[in-house]
């Protein structure tokens, strides 16, 4: 084999660290690219990420950053260029062996976006159209020779800085979780992490082993729950069957009725109260009738009481998140979004919703201060009203994690076509005004996809104790008014 190119590059990732890049062919014909990243491996935190998710990352960042290639641009493709282009050059060459050949071959080629490092800029009408030739192709065909076209200045509306944080969850999650801004269009989020809910102040939420009856719990099962002949205690909320397969998803039937339920709810689905907790908040004296809770399917995980383990099948959201998940910026002009960096299944859990839980008299009150501010869309828990009759004000919760929260935070709104759903998870209580807010996948959901959800936002409710934003999903469904 004949080394063709050999050219060290380095990338930093809050680490240095050097990879080598080099172009080998052989007599038959046979050319190979390999980049190898040995000082990587070597530290014993690098896990080896999917090669489909490093080629979407890269392309995502040469198409926002950079803004030097079109929406048809393909690390891949471009790598097979390379090879193709190799072998057509050698063909080519028709018995020479002067390197000169080779400069002649890429005379005509116009080199819009790329130059040599020793050349002068290009002149500013270099992307047009020109009678011109250029002199003659780059001395050396090395990647060390090549440097992009400076970019226009960005403005300052769009200004930032590019950050690269290993884990913003400072540990307390299963996997690290990290952030990147490639694009430099926004400061980093200001809040602080969390794992698990936490009370702000006044939300009542009483989880106690004596209200947990021994009805409601399997005290004496052991080990795997799942692989009992019969379905313990804990599967009877869920019509004595678990919510859950053997392989951790969501059993698709389900998951098909949380979706129906969702997409397709009919009048009877909704509680109405006879004293509303949000309504009574908006007007205490003369407030409005209450306009309807949806009354959603739970899923009861095993408890703290139960007897089987903490690897039982039936405690998925409890043990957290253990998909490997991005907060990036998005292009769009949404902000900042989250993405999972391998593929996920339908049916999989991804994470949780986690924040301040907080009374709706609290966060009225905190969203009158703080008036002008930018807020996260808060959580209502309000899936099972009905069972609970008359709501006191420290009974009827929500969760807000505009200051206290953990990467659900930052996971963007899409009109009904979002690839998760939210769906309530009892864990600790038997008391359905306080439980856990889980997401699932709705579908397939590819490497480096965006994940979204819908907020079940009504943007002509005007008197929404969180005002409604400007919708930018970009689905066909949108339910905006403003962007039909």
């Amino acid at each position: 084999m004949y080394k063709k190119a050999d050219a060290s590059t380095s990338c930093n990732y809050g680490r240095r660290y050097e990879a080598n890049l080099d172009v080998v062919s052989s007599l038959s014909g046979e050319v190979k690219m390999l980049m190898n990243c040995k000082s990587a491996f070597r530290r014993p935190d690098f896990l080896v990420p999917p090669i489909d998710a490093v080629l979407q990352l890269v392309e995502n960042k040469y198409h926002h950053l950079y803004n030097v290639v079109g929406k048809e641009f393909s690390l891949k493709k471009l790598l097979e260029e390379v090879c193709e282009t190799f072998l057509k050059m050698g063909t080519n060459v028709h018995g020479s062996t002067s390197r000169k050949h080779f400069s002649e071959d890429c005379s005509d080629v116009p080199r819009r976006n790329i130059r040599t490092k020793k050349e002068e800029p290009l002149s500013s009408d270099s992307g047009k159209n020109s009678d011109k030739k250029d002199s003659g192709c780059a001395k050396r065909s090395t990647i060390q020779s090549l440097a992009t076209v400076p970019q226009p200045p960005v403005p300052p509306a769009r200004r930032g800085h590019f950050h690269d944080i290993s884990d913003i969850s400072k540990g307390t999650e299963r996997v690290k979780i990290s952030l990147v801004d490639d694009v430099g269009f926004d400061d980093l989020p200001k809040f602080n992490y969390i794992s698990q809910n936490a009370p702000y102040q006044n939300a009542y939420v009483h989880a106690s082993l004596a209200r947990i009856d021994d009805e409601s719990c399997c005290s004496d099962c052991s080990g795997n729950c799942l692989e009992l002949s019969l379905p313990c205690a804990c599967a009877r909320d869920t019509g004595g069957e678990f919510a859950y397969t053997p392989q951790g998803l969501l059993k698709a039937q389900f998951l098909d009725a949380c979706l129906s339920l969702n997409e397709n709810p009919q009048k009877h689905h909704y509680y109405y109260c006879e004293d509303c907790p949000i309504e009574r908040n908006k007007n205490e004296k003369m407030p409005e009738s209450c306009k309807g809770h949806l009354m959603k399917k739970f899923i009861k995980e095993c408890w703290i009481k139960c007897g089987c383990n903490m690897q039982c099948g039936n405690r998925i959201v409890q043990r957290g998140i253990s998909c490997k998940l991005q907060v990036f910026c998005t292009p769009e002009g949404k902000g900042w979004g989250v993405r999972s960096l391998e593929a996920l299944p339908r049916g999989a859990f991804v994470c949780e919703y986690v924040g301040e839980i907080m009374t709706n008299t609290e966060l009225y009150d905190r969203n009158l201060r703080s008036a002008g501010e930018q807020h996260t869309y808060p959580v209502m828990l309000d899936a099972d009203w009905g069972s609970e009759g008359f709501l006191q004000d420290e009974e009827a919760l929500c969760l807000d994690a505009t200051y206290n929260g953990n990467v659900a935070r930052f996971i963007n709104h899409r009109c009904f076509d979002a690839n998760l759903i939210d769906i309530p998870v009892e864990v600790e209580t038997p008391d359905r005004h306080y439980y856990h807010i889980a997401f699932f996948t709705k579908r397939e959901v590819k490497a480096v996809e965006e994940l979204t959800w819908d907020y079940s936002i009504d943007f002509e409710d005007h008197n929404h104790p969180v005002k409604a934003f400007k919708c930018c999903c970009g689905s066909e469904y949108c339910r905006d008014p403003g962007r039909r």
